[in-house]
């Protein structure tokens, strides 16, 4: 039986997946068993470890109730992981794939996990060496986990859109905004949850699909948004890792801000030709970010993605207000506006380099450095 762990309602956290690059051509390198042992060796509290392959390395925040407070914690892990990474000369960047790096080159870290997958999915494990953010809130029961993880559905395309930070692969500029979500694709357990009522329903698919031997544990769901049992949250999967804390921070206040507005609505319900809609929408964000056109199953109408967006914040006004998420949402709507992804910086830096090496140089000082744009 898959017990469920209530947690505090909309409490939230983060996990972001970070590049680690050599500072000699800034392609990624082999640095996480070395990085983590010298981070292991100063006094900290912190969640700092390994991820699939050897050029990763995952942080997550601890358990917060305000965005400020979480930035102001994951400020703290960024200076201490810099301080480790100048003594062994590596960079970190954020972003949502490295842009010029190969598969074959990438080893996977020696974690019993990780070995199991790498021997189940061959080379999609070192194709996985992508980067995203994963944010976690707090829900009450199951139920509300089933429901939240539903409605949230219908604004995948915002968070694909507003992190959008992977535009190159393999060396080549791939005209799409996101493309790490393409390597997510090819697990056959990704996409997205079944269209269920409650847990007690959740409960009887994962029931049956563990009798058919096709998964373990939740661990095995690559799904976009999945419940968290064992944390209590709904986990949104869907985020490129943002180039700057900011970012990371703002969305997780906006996922925040969404969860806030169900959660105090019971009457509301996910649509049920959501997931007609769904793949032509999520494809959209991946592919033109917020210039995507979407189809929306409730009125019928084909917004732009980012008319889309800005209704929505306007939706949000009042729950907001009450949370103090204001400046995030408005920082990601002044971002919107300007039609300025990080994808586009990536872009813009390479057009201005004309190297892609220079771009993960910029990367990389972009992660050291605070948002100017950020006002708290």
């Amino acid at each position: 039986m898959l017990q469920f762990t209530p947690s505090e309602p909309l409490t939230f956290g983060v996990e972001l997946e970070l590049q680690l690059v050599n500072r000699r051509d800034f392609n990624l390198t082999r640095g996480a068993s070395d990085l983590l042992t010298l981070i292991d060796r100063k006094k900290h509290t912190f969640d700092i470890k390994p991820e699939i392959t050897e050029s990763m390395i995952e942080v997550g925040s601890a358990i917060h109730r305000n965005h400020h407070e979480m930035l102001q914690e994951l400020r703290q892990i960024r200076c201490l992981m810099l301080n480790c990474a100048d003594k062994l000369n590596l960079g970190i960047a954020g972003g949502g794939s490295h842009p010029f790096q190969h598969w074959g080159d990438q080893r996977i870290y020696p974690k019993e996990r990780y070995r199991l997958v790498s021997e189940l999915y061959g080379y999609l494990a070192k194709q996985f060496t992508v980067y995203g953010q994963h944010i976690h809130i707090g829900v009450p029961d199951g139920d509300a986990a089933v429901r939240l993880t539903l409605l949230l559905g219908r604004y995948v395309p915002h968070f694909i859109a507003l992190s959008a930070s992977s535009p190159f692969h393999q060396g080549v500029d791939t005209s799409f905004q996101s493309s790490r979500l393409t390597s997510v694709n090819a697990f056959p357990l990704s996409g997205f949850m079944p269209m269920l009522d409650s847990w007690a329903a959740f409960q009887a698919y994962f029931d049956k699909m563990t009798s058919y031997g096709i998964v373990a544990s939740m661990k095995d769901f690559y799904w976009d948004i999945r419940p968290k049992p064992e944390y209590g949250t709904v986990e949104i999967r869907v985020c490129d890792t943002p180039l700057q804390l900011e970012t990371a921070v703002a969305l997780a206040a906006y996922a925040r801000t969404l969860a806030a507005y169900f959660l105090t609505r019971p009457e509301l319900q996910p649509h049920p030709d959501l997931y007609l809609t769904y793949a032509y929408n999520r494809f959209q964000a991946c592919r033109f970010g917020l210039a995507g056109t979407l189809s929306d199953a409730t009125t019928g109408a084909q917004p732009e993605l980012r008319q889309d967006l800005f209704a929505t914040f306007d939706m949000l006004v009042e729950t907001a207000a009450r949370l103090g998420t204001q400046d995030a949402l408005g920082y990601l709507r002044v971002r919107a506006m300007r039609m300025k992804t990080d994808a586009d910086w990536v872009r813009d830096q390479y057009h201005q380099h004309r190297m892609l090496s220079a771009v993960v140089q910029q990367q990389c000082q972009q992660w050291r450095e605070a948002n100017e744009d950020w006002v708290l």
